[in-house]
């Protein structure tokens, strides 16, 4: 997969914009603060219909506007043997409070979610850090993220979870608020929430188990074999029937109001030399630890998708050894990892660490929300 262009309305500082990319190698370079994470973000959200910051649209609109639009020409090399290609146009518009809008090829989607999986994509962000060092919810959006983007049925799964989650919390809340209990009307919701807890469950556990050598591999790439890294899954539903864990809980949920047991518990735990990773990693080994699972997760991705995902990385070369990100570079220059997207706040740094490997790209100077190739 890869975009060719894009083209950008009233999106974060940008007024208006239009990209045309190299199909392996861009560079988007300037000053903190000038828009070259913004165009990474504008990327994301035509592949996932959001931010990869999980912020509110009317966040993402250009201050004063009240509309934004964003347009992205894609090119898909289904069967690289047949030398298959499809092109579509992705637009999205988005006019905060009102319903949020997502065209293939001029057709809007009835659902978003009919669109997520079809442009995959990775993005890695200095914030990943916080997948190790604050609670699960971070590490569970990992996975809902990877494993979104493969399998269509454990999104609906994991939209069906997340909806009976929210209305079960919030009949506990009201009863607390009218000192009422109607145990009927919790066991529709029990008995609706069963089957995709179930499925989700399964297919992460499956997924870690696949995943987890792969992890490890690129860590050790990365490290040059300086650490030994794990990354095991951890679920209530490991340890019995959730419906029986649903019972068990009840009077726990009516005190607390809120469901306590459940896959939106689940965790992973991350491990350096068998040491928990937050208490003992150094910033260097945070770093390298959250590169590797992204990287894995791009290699996942690939692998089990029809097309190779886009890789968009930001600010890759803070809190990094000069021999740990030769190491990446050189990981994702001979590696086949597709279009690749980079930025820096050092014009002539990434030139310098890729002027040793022979790939095509460009570089964009960015500068207050505008820009100016400089291949």
């Amino acid at each position: 997969m890869k975009i060719q262009q894009l083209k950008l309305t009233h999106f974060k500082n940008y007024e208006t914009g239009h990209f045309v990319f190299s199909e392996r190698l861009n560079c988007f370079v300037g000053k903190n603060g000038m828009g070259k994470t913004n165009l990474l973000d504008a990327i994301y959200y035509l592949c996932m219909c959001k931010s990869h910051r999980g912020v509110n649209d009317r966040n993402v609109v250009k201050h004063t506007m009240d509309f934004f639009r964003l347009e992205g020409y894609f090119l898909n090399e289904k069967n690289e043997v047949a030398k298959s290609k499809t092109k579509n146009k992705i637009v999205a518009k988005v006019q905060p409070g009102k319903k949020k809008e997502i065209e293939k090829d001029d057709v809007a989607y009835q659902k978003l979610s009919e669109h997520i999986g079809m442009l995959p994509v990775v993005i890695i962000v200095p914030d990943d850090t916080l997948m190790a060092t604050e609670g699960s919810e971070e590490r569970r959006r990992f996975l809902d993220n990877t494993l979104s983007q493969l399998d269509g049925d454990y999104l609906k799964n994991l939209i069906t979870y997340n909806k009976v989650l929210k209305q079960r919390n919030s009949a506990l809340k009201k009863f607390a608020e009218t000192r009422s209990f109607n145990a009927e009307l919790v066991d529709i919701y029990d008995q609706q929430i069963l089957e995709p807890a179930q499925v989700i469950f399964e297919k992460r556990k499956e997924f870690v188990d696949s995943f987890r050598p792969v992890f490890k591999e690129f860590y050790q790439d990365i490290s040059s074999d300086q650490e030994k890294v794990d990354c095991t899954y951890t679920s209530s539903l490991k340890d019995g029937n959730f419906a029986s864990q649903l019972k068990e809980s009840r009077e726990k949920d009516r005190v607390l109001t809120r469901t306590t047991c459940g896959i939106h518990k689940d965790d992973l735990a991350f491990r350096i030399d068998k040491h928990l990773l937050r208490k003992f990693g150094s910033q260097g080994q945070l770093k390298s630890y959250v590169l590797a699972l992204k990287l894995a997760q791009y290699d996942f991705l690939k692998k089990n998708h029809s097309s190779n995902p886009i890789l968009l990385m930001d600010d890759i070369f803070d809190k990094l050894d000069e021999g740990r990100v030769q190491q990446l570079i050189q990981l994702i220059l001979e590696k086949n990892f597709g279009q690749v997207f980079i930025t820096d706040t050092h014009e002539n740094r990434v030139e310098e660490i890729i002027k040793n490997f022979a790939t095509e790209f460009k570089k964009f100077y960015i500068e207050d929300g505008e820009c100016r190739d400089k291949k």
